[in-house]
């Protein structure tokens, strides 16, 4: 983002999720389909477009989360929208799912994709719902096909103390797929810590394991010196994502579109009072602004540059 004319969208598409899983957060996720019209999704991303575009950024990475994103009844439509704006510079699209669709959903997908200048997916592997070797090889097979079809793709594996060693089996599982696996750690309820019980072998595997070998995030130290990551979610695995004070760029180039409410803020964890909603508009911060929240508890968060 540092380096090109890059406006962020993450848009929490609604909490509605098709899994019920024992480690979600309470927030997270609901039984109730709760997504917006289509047709307001499409006016919010001209809306968005415009007000970024007078900032003087004409580039956009969308990531499109929930819940589970994918039940959106206008999900491909909207991808389809995104794709037919020929003004923007350069566009990306980022989507976080379960990947529980099928293999038919995919393919229509990928047709959608090709559009962009990158497409990518993070795929949530919950076994407590891929609970047979037959689930876990149907969820494999979709993100190879994604792969093969120049989709980035890694699985986001959320490490359970107590089952720790279990799940790396299918870390072996998935890398012998060629697949990416990013090893996360449970958070507590309000996502602001990670939880106790990981001994520090497994701390270790957490904080150096797992990683892509594409370096994509710059942090720069108090002496100027340069270190690079290869995702945001190593800030949280250290538990580094406390930047209360410092200047952040959210707001002013980034957005965060948050369900049910429907309100756009400038990070998902921001104390801030919301830029607006996604019924009555929105109005972007006009400068960059201090951070005034004590913790990042989203990846989405620490990655906006600061």
């Amino acid at each position: 983002m540092l380096h090109h004319d890059t406006f962020t969208i993450s848009w929490l598409l609604g909490r509605f999720c098709n899994y019920h899983c024992s480690y979600c957060w309470p927030y997270a996720r609901s039984d109730k389909k709760d997504h917006r019209p289509t047709e307001l999704c499409f006016k919010t991303i001209d809306e968005i477009k415009r007000q970024a575009r007078d900032q003087g950024f004409n580039s956009f990475n969308w990531s499109l989360s929930g819940g589970e994103p994918t039940f959106h009844p206008g999900y491909l439509d909207i991808l389809k929208y995104l794709a037919d704006d020929k003004y923007s510079k350069r566009q990306r699209i980022h989507m976080t799912s379960n990947c529980s669709r099928k293999m038919k959903w995919f393919e229509t997908y990928i047709k959608y994709a090709k559009e962009f200048d990158r497409a990518s997916i993070t795929a949530s592997a919950h076994f407590e719902h891929l609970d047979t070797e037959k689930k876990i090889e149907e969820f494999t097979d979709k993100l190879v096909y994604c792969q093969d079809n120049g989709v980035r793709i890694t699985i986001n594996m959320v490490m359970i103390p107590e089952k720790f060693w279990t799940l790396t089996d299918h870390v072996l599982y998935f890398k012998e797929r060629g697949i990416h696996t990013t090893l996360k750690p449970q958070s507590n309820p309000t996502a602001t810590k990670v939880v106790d019980g990981y001994t520090k072998s497994q701390l270790d595997i957490l904080h150096n394991e797992s990683q892509t070998g594409q370096m994509e995030i710059e942090l720069i130290d108090s002496k100027g010196i340069m270190h690079e990551m290869d995702q945001a979610e190593r800030f949280n695995a250290f538990n580094f994502n406390e930047f209360k004070g410092w200047i952040c760029s959210s707001g002013f180039r980034s957005i965060i579109i948050r369900e049910p409410c429907g309100s756009i803020k400038r990070s998902y964890s921001c104390s801030d009072d919301p830029l607006g909603n996604i019924e009555t508009g929105f109005k972007l911060f006009d400068k960059l602004m201090p951070c005034i929240t004590d913790n990042c508890v989203s990846s989405a968060d620490s990655k906006i540059p600061k």
